[in-house]
């Protein structure tokens, strides 16, 4: 499958919705990757993450899926 960038994807295994930042060769695995931008939550904070995946193990996302909401009062 080919991705393009602003594409987004997810592990065929699962994980977090990610947006894909750059399409290209990658010398350390010999062959094409893809560099994926993601937010975790840390704390009360929302921290940006990102990690180089093979095409292989992603598959593209038309849309996030819903989950929890929580709730607290202030």
């Amino acid at each position: 499958m080919e991705f393009k960038i602003g594409d987004l994807v997810r592990l065929k295994s699962g994980g977090p919705l990610m947006t894909v930042e750059e399409v290209g060769e990658r010398a350390m695995i010999g062959g094409e990757a893809v560099w994926c931008v993601w937010f975790e939550t840390v704390g009360k904070n929302q921290v940006a993450k990102r990690e180089t995946f093979p095409p292989a193990v992603l598959e593209v996302s038309s849309k996030p899926v819903l989950g929890t909401v929580r709730l607290t009062r202030g």
